[in-house]
């Protein structure tokens, strides 16, 4: 009996371990992988529009230019790293790939004179993160037993949140203690990335995948699209409309400044997002081992309408802080949750795959969204916003009742 499937005995009976401590140790080592690689990324992104724009002389224009094709080039190399891995079974391999070029690509922003250097570093960081993403996502589920998905899943996503808060509150610290020295504050974001790779390289176990499992060809081609199922499909297009419900969390951000909020302290909501994303997406995971997972994400996405009518219409810091405080739950009720059941509907030998086409699909989806809700901000005001968010999210809803009945 593996550590995977360790189970308790209960009189004759055998049951399942459930909680963090039957989560494999490989999903935990990934999940601090996530977390100090956050913590670098964030200490540098946090401070790198600011520096584009203050020290370097770059326009606004250029660094929303350049920040989107970045996050496009990190979708677009998730679909052929995940088919990858489906190849040749070499999940972990690519993982360390991504992991490293994005801690190589961290001591090159202290060390840019110019434009150039930045936005190359910029890119090449988004490749690697693309390489690792769907690799990463598809590991999770094949050492993990079934019945412990959603924990593990969620384990990953509250150690990754952890990070994504933790980097940006060190940078303004750092920023603080240094006198605004965003040099020395990038010379230290430095030091996580590489503990990341190393952490992933010492801790992390990939299970050997069969030959004969294997697809014979990179998996891109319409035969094996097809041979990922019905059901993978249904979650894909139940995902596609609940990204069109959560455009950007720049739109927080800009909410707080409607409010009233000074911009020095307007990206505190994000933090805010992030401590109640984390605190709730591990219990969201387990409870969708106990529960029907599509009983979780309609909780989340009843969290989600909920967040998008308190931002619209309960006026004053009250309303922006339990709007933005019922965001962060509704990510930590949806995102590890989605996760889980993208691994669950798709084939063993095609889980890359799947999450790469997922990943890809969704961030378009984003992009769009984003382009709807600035749209509607411009012409509406932030009240037509966050009203089309509720909206999407309840045809989510909506179709996620349809598949339930349609399968049950």
């Amino acid at each position: 009996m593996t550590p995977m499937t360790k189970a308790v005995e209960s009189g004759t009976r055998l049951t399942p371990a459930r909680g963090a401590r039957a989560v494999p140790r490989s999903v935990w080592a990934l999940g601090f992988v996530s977390m100090f690689m956050d913590i670098s990324s964030e200490m540098v992104h946090a401070l790198l529009p600011l520096y584009m724009v203050g020290v370097l002389g770059t326009s606004v224009l250029a660094v929303g230019l350049i920040e989107g094709i970045a996050e496009a080039t990190a979708s677009i190399v998730k679909v052929f790293s995940g088919a990858i891995s489906d190849r040749f079974g070499k999940r972990k391999l690519l993982a360390v790939l991504g992991y490293g070029l994005g801690a190589l690509t961290k001591p090159v922003f202290p060390l840019a004179g110019t434009l150039d250097w930045l936005v190359g570093a910029r890119f090449v960081d988004r490749i690697g993160k693309g390489i690792r993403g769907a690799p990463r996502d598809a590991l999770v589920a094949d050492v993990t037993p079934p019945e412990l998905r959603g924990t593990a899943y969620g384990l990953r996503q509250t150690l990754d949140t952890i990070g994504a808060f933790t980097g940006p509150l060190l940078a303004m610290g750092l920023m603080w203690w240094t006198a605004n020295n965003y040099q020395r504050v990038f010379w230290l974001a430095v030091l996580p990335a590489f503990v990341a790779v190393a952490v992933l390289v010492v801790f992390v176990r990939e299970p050997k995948l069969p030959e004969a499992t294997r697809p014979r060809k990179l998996p891109l081609r319409r035969s094996e699209l097809v041979r990922l199922g019905r059901s993978y499909w249904w979650v894909v297009g139940i995902g596609l409309v609940f990204t069109l419900a959560r455009f950007s969390e720049a739109f927080l951000i800009l909410r707080a400044q409607a409010v009233g909020l000074a911009p020095m302290w307007a990206p505190a909501v994000l933090v805010l997002m992030g401590v109640a994303y984390a605190l709730s997406a591990y219990p969201a995971g387990v409870l969708s081992d106990r529960r029907p997972r599509q009983d979780v994400l309609l909780a989340g996405l009843a969290l989600l309408v909920a967040a998008d009518l308190v931002l619209a219409f309960v006026p004053g810091l009250w309303g922006l802080g339990l709007g933005v405080l019922l965001w962060g739950l509704h990510m930590g009720f949806t995102q590890g949750v989605f996760n889980t059941l993208i691994a669950d509907s798709a084939p063993a030998d095609l889980r890359g795959t799947a999450f790469g086409m997922y990943n890809l699909l969704t961030g378009v989806a984003l992009l769009l969204a984003s382009v709807i809700a600035g749209a509607l901000w411009d012409l509406v005001g932030f009240e037509g916003t966050f009203a089309c968010g509720a909206l999407f999210a309840a045809l989510t809803a909506v179709g996620l009742v349809l598949r339930r009945r349609q399968t049950a």
